[in-house]
């Protein structure tokens, strides 16, 4: 990743936004994968899809580079796009930690949660604005008027008032939403919406999280899609796993662990160096113990603290299963203000739980230095469960749901947002109804823990999901359509 200042040098005008490398993927690698049948369909769409595109570039534009599923969707999604010859990029905006507090404000909000209850009115405004006009400055610099800007989520709609005189098409990707409003996602819309009047074209992960204002003909449903040779999801053997996780302090054998090389997403040699800030009673989980796990970020809506008191009051202490949660280190994520108060509230529910369960039970944070170390990691992790669980309050599109069912796993998942597209109950996976039922939650990883069978069974059958659905080239095929249908109508125009 590159950082520019904003400065003059010579004639040339550096900008503060962050020019985030992603490295071209030949797409042809999915063939293997997904059959010539299916291959050659998308190498029709991408020969069209460079046509229409040709001499233009799309520019993404989000708020972090790393850490979260936008940043991880962006390497697998602009990768592909490269890969099949078109010019995409991604540009991430710098803006400082007063303007991500609003900024989470909104996205809590859009989930239909209260979040920290602060305030949205005349002055958060005016912060939010001067933020992005500042980067708008710099963007417009380096766009040109046939490029198509693609901007994610609400750290970026008030881009599109400054990029709409520059006349160039524009696109608003909406990951977060409700199937259901309330009060507060009216109060999130209602601060956002003004941004977004003149946008081409929308695109939500489901249809039911557009609000009723955003008109159909400018509605598009693109679920995101994961990469499975990304160093998220690539194979691992069994003993790379056990090394890996031994290594980082997340299980053990006995033996003295050493550390372990791993394939980077550019097919460099990588190596794992660093190990994991683990909070645990005891020795970290035995390798052969049950694993139930949840990685995620430290989120109010993943509900991190509600995993661990379901598992501490409600999975089986018969079944010696431990519980692991995983999620990346409070400082490395920069759109994030609320981690470490998460992570916090989830080191005190622990404190406060019985001597036995707290044995059972490892929260661990992952070092971001290294975004592909990070990676393997939590790939190992998922690898190495049981069963995987994701309670989340509310979902946009649960990544690591299509991850751990790439991977052959069973997960646990709320039947909220996006995750009850990817998952059909107890074929697919087991969703729970209420997000917040404890003991509902409990239950069901219990029978997967009861019956490995079926949950082995529910991994196979979860894998032939993820592979049908949400892998690279699907996402790039429906991408492809909505640009030329936001091609055909600016030519129509």
């Amino acid at each position: 990743m590159l950082r520019a200042g904003s400065s003059t040098v010579g004639s040339v005008r550096m900008t503060r936004l962050e020019t985030v490398h992603v490295e071209a993927l030949v797409p042809e690698r999915l063939e293997a994968l997904i059959g010539a049948e299916r291959t050659d369909e998308f190498e029709k769409t991408a020969a069209a899809a460079r046509e229409f595109l040709a001499g233009r570039r799309v520019v993404n534009v989000n708020s972090t580079a790393t850490g979260g599923g936008v940043a991880e969707l962006l390497q697998t999604l602009l990768a592909y796009a490269r890969g099949v010859g078109i010019d995409a990029s991604w540009m991430v905006i710098s803006c400082h930690p007063g303007f991500f507090e609003i900024t989470k404000r909104i996205h809590n909000l859009l989930y239909g949660a209260a979040g920290d209850g602060g305030p949205l009115g005349p002055e958060q405004r005016a912060v939010y604005d001067e933020a992005l006009r500042i980067n708008a400055d710099d963007l417009r610099s380096v766009i040109g008027r046939d490029d198509i800007v693609l901007l994610h989520d609400p750290q970026t709609a008030g881009l599109v008032p400054h990029l709409r005189r520059s006349g160039v098409p524009i696109v608003w990707r909406c990951h977060v939403g409700r199937d259901e409003p309330n009060e507060h996602t009216e109060r999130g819309w209602e601060f956002i919406r003004p941004y977004l009047e003149d946008v081409d074209a929308f695109v939500f992960t489901r249809a039911a999280f557009a609000p009723p204002w955003v008109r159909p003909e400018r509605l598009h449903v693109i679920p995101p899609s994961i990469d499975p040779f990304s160093t998220k999801n690539m194979d691992l053997d069994r003993s790379q796993v056990r090394a890996i996780l031994e290594y980082v302090g997340l299980a053990a054998d006995g033996t003295e662990p050493s550390g372990v090389t791993f394939t980077r997403r550019d097919g460099s040699p990588g190596r794992v160096d660093r190990r994991v800030d683990i909070l645990q009673t005891g020795p970290p989980p035995p390798l052969d113990a049950p694993l139930v796990m949840q990685a995620s970020r430290w989120d109010p809506m993943k509900d991190m603290a509600g995993v661990m008191e379901s598992f501490a009051r409600y999975v089986d202490v018969s079944t010696d299963a431990h519980l692991a949660l995983v999620g990346p280190a409070v400082h490395g994520v920069a759109d994030d203000p609320e981690a470490e108060q998460v992570l916090d509230e989830c080191i005190n529910r622990w404190r406060s739980l019985p001597a036995a369960a707290r044995s059972r039970i490892h929260l661990a944070c992952v070092p971001m230095h290294d975004p592909d170390e990070a990676a393997v990691i939590v790939n190992a992790l998922q690898r190495h469960a049981t069963v995987v669980a994701q309670k989340s309050l509310a979902e946009g599109f649960g990544l690591t749901v299509s991850e751990a069912m790439w991977k052959h796993r069973a997960v646990v998942a709320s039947r909220v947002g996006g995750i009850v597209d990817q998952i059909t109950h107890g074929q697919t996976g087991v969703l729970v109804d209420d997000a917040e039922d404890l003991a509902a939650f409990g239950a069901a990883v219990n029978d997967l823990l009861d019956e490995p069978a079926r949950a082995s069974q529910i991994g196979e059958a979860a894998h032939a999901r993820a592979k049908e659905e949400f892998l690279g080239d699907r996402h790039l095929e429906r991408y492809a359509s909505l640009f030329a249908t936001l091609d055909a109508s600016r030519g129509a125009s």
